[in-house]
């Protein structure tokens, strides 16, 4: 396995732009596990962040993010979350939950620092996307690389029935999927009529909420699947993301030139 610390410039500095589109407004004070160098947080002030809290393992990494968030803990998620200021209004994990050894239990402490109503919203790699499974069948190996779908920090493998499973398990509620939109895969996907869209996305979102009647600020939860997600970039760690097309494919209610995968516990 190679060092975290000796990966790729460029690594720890994907802003997620597509992701941070994509959030229930208000954010109010928001959480990001694995900030990287801060990029994300950027986005997450500009949409209005009101108190900005980040995670990050690697030290160079959470110095440079320091300069955009009122705090940070540098380690590993499963012990920093007590040195934080919470509650948390919206919490981030952006290609991050693949790279813990125990992301479960991260997502039941995230519940506790997490108000009423908060929104979770996770990104992770799809275990089921095609080229893992052709380099297996075909090739013979497993196909770790430095960054990308399988990157060999990775420690952890979901496929969409697997994250949905884990976050509402944890605790949080009414979990809903959507992806990248579905560009050069799309005409595949319309032919099979959505059957193979679980093989054909290189990542999987959930956005969920935390059971309450109100959040914070005293407005109402939002629907976990109301946001409208609009085309971005790709991205918080250029690993996770490259395998998965720009921009987003909605979930319920939402349109799109290409098939969504309808929101739905798995």
């Amino acid at each position: 396995m190679s060092d975290p610390a000796l990966k790729p410039t460029g690594y720890y500095a994907n802003d997620r732009a597509d992701l941070v589109a994509a959030l229930p407004r208000p954010v109010g004070r928001v959480l990001d596990v694995g900030c990287g160098q801060g990029a994300v947080g950027l986005g997450l002030r500009a949409a209005g962040a009101t108190w900005l809290a980040g995670i990050e393992m690697q030290p160079s990494a959470a110095a440079v993010a320091e300069a955009h968030y009122d705090e940070i803990a540098v380690g590993a998620a499963e012990t920093e979350l007590e040195h934080l200021t919470p509650p948390f209004d919206t919490i981030c994990c952006y290609d991050v939950l693949e790279h813990m050894g125990d992301p479960y239990t991260v997502l039941r402490r995230l519940l506790g620092v997490a108000s009423p109503g908060a929104r979770l919203h996770v990104s992770v790699p799809n275990a089921r996307h095609v080229s893992l499974m052709r380099d297996l069948v075909l090739r013979g190996t497993f196909g770790y690389t430095e960054w990308g779908h399988r990157d060999s920090t990775h420690l952890r493998w979901f496929t969409r029935r697997d994250i949905v499973a884990s976050i509402a398990d944890a605790g949080w509620a009414e979990p809903r999927t959507s992806h990248p939109v579905l560009h050069r895969a799309a005409p595949l996907d319309r032919l099979t009529r959505g059957r193979s869209t679980e093989f054909l996305v290189g990542q999987w979102y959930v956005l969920a909420t935390k059971p309450g009647s109100t959040d914070s600020r005293g407005a109402p939860p939002p629907h976990a699947g109301a946001s409208a997600h609009r085309p971005s970039s790709e991205g918080n760690h250029p690993e996770d993301a490259r395998p998965a097309a720009a921009g987003l494919a909605c979930d319920a209610g939402a349109s799109t030139d290409d098939r969504s995968i309808q929101a739905k516990p798995a």
